[in-house]
């Protein structure tokens, strides 16, 4: 290899008949904007529905090449785009049925957190192991994400996309601030790596320094995954339970659905009555209990006798408990609540869902919406109350942990059921709101995220599909369609021993956050120290 005269930073004066254009020069400088919002595109492909996982690592490769090197100010805007290439597209299933206004509202306050992690990536991208801070910068982002404002939306973590991918074992090793972490720090290695690989053809030279931590930052995510396999297991440690997820159906899609809730209720008491009634054939195996989903009983079964009468019968034909998804009123609280229904002695057990959905579920600044929209304060027109303990109901001989629907976004949500005992885990959810979009399947990956993370085999009971069994492996063995009426039957094992990540809790992602602030310390006294040399020559 050779080095030429030309000293880093210099170059040729360029010929007057090649000089750029006024144009030109203006598309040079949109370059790395366009750059920005495709990455930020490229990821959101990398999601579900589609197994293209492997694509979030050119996705961070690209927007670290964006940002390296470029000031805060920079990474701030590219950061945005970024973040309105990824979110846009990912959260267009939350203006399915209320129009764009809500479903843009949300991408753009979202993606601030995006231009943040911008900044910062941008400011640590001339350290020494800059991978390692942009990832951990990237955690953090996610980190504040989940729990502001309202609680947080953690909606499109990175873990949330590799249901497929090489790197899911590591769920369990650290739950999903450690996955996401990995996926990036591979991303920016990968960049890193290309930087590298480009310098030297172009200068002769090879930085050793920068394309060992390319290399390291690459390497070592995938040796962890492949390390933490082991940690992933299907055996049966109590035992096993044969479990039936029950899905419906609805009588049409959108939100107008929830005026049919009487057809609602029928539509799942008649197909677990069909499933009894195949049992008794010698045609489907007996289940053990039986798992409804959300909204699958909204008239209250406690002050309604007939929709009492109704689940009752669907349990005796049965003969197994139910949990029913359920909408509750109690000492004026109004609640979402899942039932715990024995065939002989009814109702015995309820568990309130706690994270409940903003805008959704309950109504923030009221007053303030109301004054924008006076039709949104009519969609919710009385705030669910949250509960306040984990729910694990004992069915079956078994410990089966609640999360409802929206709650399976949220790291804290699912553990909370697991430590408190639960065996397996069931996320009953409606999804019937949001049509045929992509938010089913986002959803179903987080659940089989969430088995690899807690080694627990889980259970999607759907209004309306997809409704799905996943081994504590993320394996679905079975799932329904899209709005049809059907239901699935599994043996499937009870586990009690926890993983890394069950037992660390958020230790991890905490650890991220702080090597994420060490990093960006170390930037900005860096940068500090520049200036002030500056001014003293």
């Amino acid at each position: 290899m050779t080095v030429t005269a030309t000293s880093v930073g210099e170059s040729d004066p360029m010929p007057p008949q090649t000089a750029p254009t006024a144009r030109g020069r203006r598309l040079v400088r949109l370059l790395p904007a366009a750059a920005a919002a495709l990455s930020g595109l490229l990821l959101y492909v990398s999601f579900p529905p589609r197994t293209l996982w492997w694509l979030a690592l050119p996705a961070f490769a690209v927007f670290g090449r964006v940002l390296r090197g470029r000031g805060w100010k920079a990474g701030l805007g590219l950061g945005y785009l970024f973040g309105l290439g990824f979110l846009l597209p990912l959260l267009v299933w939350t203006g399915v049925e209320v129009g764009p206004g809500p479903w843009i509202a949300l991408a753009v306050i979202e993606a601030v957190f995006v231009a943040l992690v911008g900044a910062g990536v941008a400011a640590v991208s001339r350290l020494p192991g800059w991978p390692v801070w942009a990832a951990a910068l990237w955690t953090a982002g996610e980190a504040a994400r989940a729990r502001v404002p309202f609680h947080g939306f953690p909606w499109g973590k990175i873990a949330f996309g590799q249901a497929d991918g090489v790197f899911l074992p590591l769920a369990a090793l650290g739950g999903t601030p450690v996955l996401g972490f990995a996926v990036a720090l591979c991303g920016f290695g990968l960049c890193e790596i290309v930087r590298s690989a480009l310098r030297a053809r172009r200068t002769g030279t090879v930085r050793r320094a920068a394309a060992a931590v390319g290399v390291l930052s690459v390497a070592v995510p995938v040796a962890a995954a492949v390390a933490a396999r082991p940690l992933v297991g299907d055996r049966a440690e109590d035992g096993t339970v044969t479990v039936a997820v029950v899905q419906g159906n609805v009588p049409r899609l959108g939100l107008d659905f929830n005026s049919q809730r009487r057809a609602v209720l029928d539509y799942h008491a008649r197909e677990t009555e069909r499933l009894a009634a195949r049992v008794a054939a010698g045609e489907a195996e007996r289940p053990d209990i039986v798992l409804w989903p959300e909204n699958s009983s909204d008239i209250d079964p406690f002050v309604n006798a007939d929709a009492r009468d109704v689940i009752d019968r669907a349990a005796k034909a049965i003969d197994a408990p139910i949990s029913v998804g359920g909408v509750v009123g109690k000492d004026g609280r109004l609640l979402n609540e899942q039932i715990l229904w024995d065939p002989v002695k009814g109702p015995v057990d309820t568990y309130d869902k706690r994270q409940i959905q903003p805008f959704g579920e309950y109504l923030p600044l009221r007053s303030l919406v109301g004054a924008i929209n006076e039709n949104w304060t009519s969609m919710v027109r009385q705030d669910f109350s949250r509960g306040d303990e984990p729910g694990v109901f004992r069915m079956g001989g078994a410990g089966v942990g609640l999360v409802t629907c929206y709650e399976a976004a949220f790291d804290w949500a699912v553990r909370d059921t697991v430590t408190a005992g639960a065996q397996l885990i069931s996320v009953p959810s409606n999804n019937a709101t949001f049509g045929r979009s992509e938010m089913t399947y986002q959803q179903l990956a987080m659940s089989r995220v969430r088995a690899v993370e807690h080694s627990r085999a889980v259970t999607v009971p759907v209004t309306s599909g997809v409704s799905a069994i996943i081994m504590p492996d993320g394996r679905v063995t079975q799932k329904t369609g899209m709005f049809v009426a059907d239901s699935l039957v599994q043996e499937v094992p009870l586990r009690s021993s926890q993983t890394p990540a069950t037992r660390l809790g958020v230790l991890p992602e905490a650890a991220l956050v702080l090597v994420a602030a060490g990093g960006l310390g170390w930037a900005v006294g860096a940068g500090v120290r520049g200036r002030r040399a500056g001014d003293v020559r």
